[in-house]
């Protein structure tokens, strides 16, 4: 009863919220079924007493859930401590959770008490620590801010004094709720997916693997589904940790949305989610369906280094050329390349009544961003929440574009051969190759982003020079693209 009325005072408290205020503190509010489901995902040991830590607590959602569930177990005591930086909140707070006082006292004889900390959990947690007034906790639920932080901020100072790297602050919540977990305590945490890969929060993956082991990962299929009420698109995902934890098999599960519909759950060998021989600790996250997406891995050993070609973030950032761009292709200009001018299977050069531009003035200050005219296998760094999949490659041909030169602008990624184009053959094989229903899904294990990073491209694995070039001879000889048919090719390598 407790829960659903924090539900209804949550979603009223949301509509009420100014956006500008939401997006500065990087507020989402946990709906009532996904911190349900955090909360089951705690194990409770026979324990006695309880600590609970809440650290961006909003209006109760997540220890409401957590305080439901631990009413079934027979428990003396539970102290929980919640930290709301937002005035406005505070008050919803202390009257969502001060029913549960009551309701352990009279209905369970389980002694209750809150702490409501009106302060920033960094701050505060840091300053506790090295005064050696901090207190442990058994278990941590976060739905923390997601924000960036700058590098020369009093957050960052605070968190290096910690030994915490990072580069946004719900990395930083995770981290510090760990630090003031006692040994064996338990982190249920909905966080961005993005910590997962990428060299910005290597640090912090290196450290929540000396800490704690991975217990759990969830996903959302629908990335916009978690928190849809606020729009997000960010992929997020709950993970569970236990800290200093021996590591064993990690339980993976997903769900079509956050009712948890179709709700899946498999376990998997910890070197599938983490590599043994991987120096940069990504964490992939292995599908059900098959193992095809293994056989990348596992098959597929080629770096692109090792096959002597490199993949660069398109040069040409519009806004800081405008000067320089034109509507239309004219004498003493290039043809000038977006993820619009990319379709079902090659390229479609000009665009009519394209809102951005077809082509660079060719001159002094643009040249440096220009690459000879060949063969160069691209891909959008950004798709749409209705595309199905995430990685998209097409062929730019020479004949696709007039001129001796063309520029890439900075929405593409572009495989080249020290600039300059790469053989025929070669880039419709790689094009091929991922375009491949296996590899995107593969990409998906280790990459949360909305995007397609270079960096991940080059931690891809391929097939050798060879296949990709046999690959390459049969791709360019298709008439459309046919997804089926690159699928089953490339399973024949």
């Amino acid at each position: 009863m407790i829960l659903a009325q924090v539900e209804k005072n949550r979603k009223s408290v949301s509509l009420q919220l100014n956006s500008e205020t939401k997006s500065e503190l990087g507020q989402f509010f946990t709906p009532s079924a996904i911190a349900s489901f955090m909360a089951s995902l705690f194990n409770v040991n026979g324990e006695k007493k309880i600590n609970i830590l809440d650290a961006g607590a909003g209006v109760g959602s997540l220890s409401a859930a957590l305080l439901d569930r631990l009413a079934a177990y027979p428990l003396e005591k539970i102290d929980l401590t919640a930290y709301e930086l937002d005035k406005h909140l505070l008050p919803h707070l202390k009257a969502n959770l001060d029913r549960y006082q009551r309701f352990f006292d009279e209905d369970f004889q389980i002694a209750f008490s809150l702490d409501l900390e009106g302060k920033d959990f960094i701050v505060d947690s840091v300053l506790r620590y090295f005064s050696n007034t901090a207190k442990s906790f058994d278990f941590a639920i976060l739905n923390p801010p997601y924000k960036k932080i700058n590098s020369d901020s009093a957050h960052r100072r605070l968190l290096r004094k910690m030994r915490i790297e990072t580069v946004n602050l719900y990395p930083a919540f995770v981290a510090l709720a760990l630090k003031l977990l006692k040994s064996g305590g338990q982190v249920v945490a909905i966080i961005p997916r993005s910590f997962c890969n990428g060299s910005y929060y290597k640090s912090f993956r290196q450290f929540l693997l000396r800490e704690a082991s991975i217990e759990q990962i969830h996903l959302f299929e629908a990335r916009d589904k978690a928190f849809g009420e606020d729009g997000v698109l960010q992929e997020n995902l709950i993970i569970h940790l236990s800290k200093h934890g021996k590591q064993g098999d990690v339980t993976i599960s997903t769900s079509l949305d956050g009712n948890f519909t179709g709700l899946k759950e498999w376990n998997v060998p910890f070197n599938e989610v983490v590599r043994s021989d991987d120096p940069e600790l990504f964490i992939h996250i292995p599908h059900h369906e098959s193992d095809e997406e293994s056989s990348i891995y596992e098959n597929f050993r080629f770096t692109l280094e090792e096959l002597d070609i490199q993949v660069s973030t398109g040069p040409v950032v519009d806004f800081r050329l405008k000067a320089h761009l034109l509507k239309n292709l004219e004498s003493g200009a290039a043809p000038l390349l977006y993820p619009a001018h990319l379709d079902d299977f090659g390229v479609k050069f000009p665009l009519e009544n394209f809102k951005k531009f077809n082509a660079i003035r060719e001159n002094a200050e643009t040249l440096k961003y220009l690459y000879p005219s060949g063969f160069y296998t691209v891909i959008k760094r950004f798709t749409s929440k209705e595309e199905k999949k995430r990685i998209v490659a097409r062929v730019v041909r020479p004949d696709d574009v007039p001129g001796k030169l063309v520029g890439f602008e900075n929405h593409l990624n572009v495989f080249h051969h020290d600039k300059l184009g790469i053989p025929e053959d070669l880039a419709f094989g790689i094009a091929a190759y991922l375009n491949a229903s296996v590899v995107d899904t593969y990409f998906r294990q280790f990459s949360g982003h909305t995007q397609v990073n270079a960096t991940d491209l080059r931690r891809l694995k391929y097939p050798s020079k060879k296949k990709l070039l046999e690959l390459g001879q049969w791709a360019k000889s298709l008439n459309s693209f046919d997804q089926k048919m690159v699928d089953a090719k490339v399973e024949t390598l």
